[in-house]
């Protein structure tokens, strides 16, 4: 197509080597220039948004006539109505379409069971059901380790994608879990997640500038919980944030916190306080329409601790520090433990039955010998059985002298290499601290 004929709004146009789609057209008000050729002679402001999935809704204004290398991609046209088809060609087409298509309104039918790429068991889907049938989803997946708590949470937002509720999704979670993450998502539900870290703030600097903002380059996004924490990640949230300039609809769609436990206040009674992870996601959590907490281990036994993590779940529910109700709290948490399931349509068992057993070993001489040895030793450090009154069971001295001689035990039960090595270490640096106490 030659540049001397704009494109129309809806257009899939090809711009810096980048698609993109044709917002506005406006043409310039200003006289043609008789000095210029035909083809130039009336200029048109062509305003782009990029479809790319590295730039997803970025804008650019071109002047189309003298921008170099834009062409046309494609164009939205209807097809030539010449003739009708065939009732069973018609009937197959709307069959295709309804069979493929879940809308919000149907919470009978379910979509990401059937284009995810595993082997689901029945008990995955009770997360699904419910999260369809929430107008906003706010769900706390505590099931037991080993259940799948990542396959369900992948089957939720893979739903809410189908149903055209979600598009924005950032997942938080442990930095040993990012590739973990990104691989499942990939791997067995076909969406593709990029990891913001570091690294990749770097590569998008040297390739898009200083300024690039790396929480609105994708629509999903992996990040760990103590990079989000830090200064700058979380500055640049913000403006990622602030660039929405609305509230209602949220800016983002879907956040999922794994091991939603660590970000938990830490703390007693009402004197828990909010660390740099709590403040992290309490400062996100307003600005997302779907949240998703996945623990197993959701209660660390302090009230104060679990009431708040609730709270940000959902604060419509549930507030700091004031007991949650039942009905409420199983109407947004889905608990499940292994010995809970049942069994399987022929009877087995769903996970093998866990069996302890004592091994006895039977140590060589010289092993006890060596072992009564520590055993004395840490005894003399520990003050008991010499003259002098032993160390204080509270005091710091015993807390240290006890992870020491852990420690010690631990390598001993390793191996004699290690065992070694740690009491090479352990002998200088006593020696050295008495060097220092006897120069004193």
């Amino acid at each position: 197509m030659s540049l001397a004929v704009p494109p129309s709004p809806g257009n899939l146009v090809s711009v810096r080597e980048r698609r993109f789609v044709v917002m506005d057209v406006r043409e310039s008000t200003l006289a043609p220039d008789p000095l210029q050729r035909e083809s130039l002679a009336r200029q048109h402001l062509v305003t782009l948004s990029s479809v790319e999935d590295d730039a997803f809704g970025e804008e650019l204004q071109v002047i189309w006539e003298i921008e170099p290398g834009a062409r046309l991609s494609e164009t939205i046209t209807l097809p030539a109505a010449d003739g009708f088809d065939s009732p069973a060609y018609l009937d197959a087409f709307l069959n295709a379409v309804r069979w493929g298509a879940a809308t919000s309104a149907d919470v009978n039918a379910l979509q990401a069971p059937f284009r995810s790429g595993i082997e689901i068991e029945d008990y995955q889907l009770d997360p699904v059901v419910r999260a369809i049938a929430m107008p906003r989803v706010n769900l706390l997946i505590a099931d037991d380790v080993g259940l799948g708590k990542t396959i369900e949470a992948g089957l939720v937002a893979q739903e809410l994608i189908l149903r055209h509720r979600a598009r924005r999704i950032l997942v938080v979670c442990p930095a040993s879990l990012l590739i973990q993450w990104r691989d499942q998502m990939r791997d067995k539900f076909g969406l593709d997640f990029r990891i913001v870290d570091t690294a990749l703030l770097r590569q998008l600097r040297r390739e898009r500038g200083i300024h690039v903002n790396p929480w609105s380059h994708f629509p999903r996004l992996i990040t760990s919980i103590d990079f989000l924490k830090r200064e700058r990640p979380m500055r640049l949230m913000r403006e990622a944030l602030r660039a929405s300039g609305q509230e209602y609809p949220r800016p983002f769609d879907l956040l999922i916190v794994d091991e939603a436990h660590n970000v938990a206040p830490a703390g007693i009674g009402r004197y828990a306080l909010d660390s740099q992870r709590t403040q992290a996601v309490r400062a996100l959590v307003p600005r997302f329409e779907h949240k998703l907490f996945l623990s197993a281990t959701p209660h660390n036994g302090y009230q104060e601790s679990f009431t708040a993590l609730l709270e940000m779940l959902d604060n419509q529910r549930f507030a700091r520090g004031v007991k949650p109700d039942e009905r409420q709290l199983a109407s947004v948490m889905v608990r499940r433990l292994k010995s809970e399931l049942p069994k399987r349509w022929d009877g087995s068992d769903r996970f093998p039955r866990r069996e302890i057993k004592t091994l006895e070993v039977n140590y060589t001489g010289e092993e006890r010998h060596i072992h009564e040895l520590l055993r004395r030793y840490s005894a003399s450090r520990l003050g008991a059985g010499t003259p002098g009154a032993p160390l204080d069971a509270n005091s710091a001295q015993r807390t240290a002298a006890e992870f020491v001689l852990k420690l010690l035990k631990k390598r001993l039960f390793s191996s004699p290499a290690a065992f070694a090595h740690t009491l090479e270490r352990h002998i200088a640096t006593v020696t050295s601290g008495r060097r220092e106490q006897d120069d004193a």
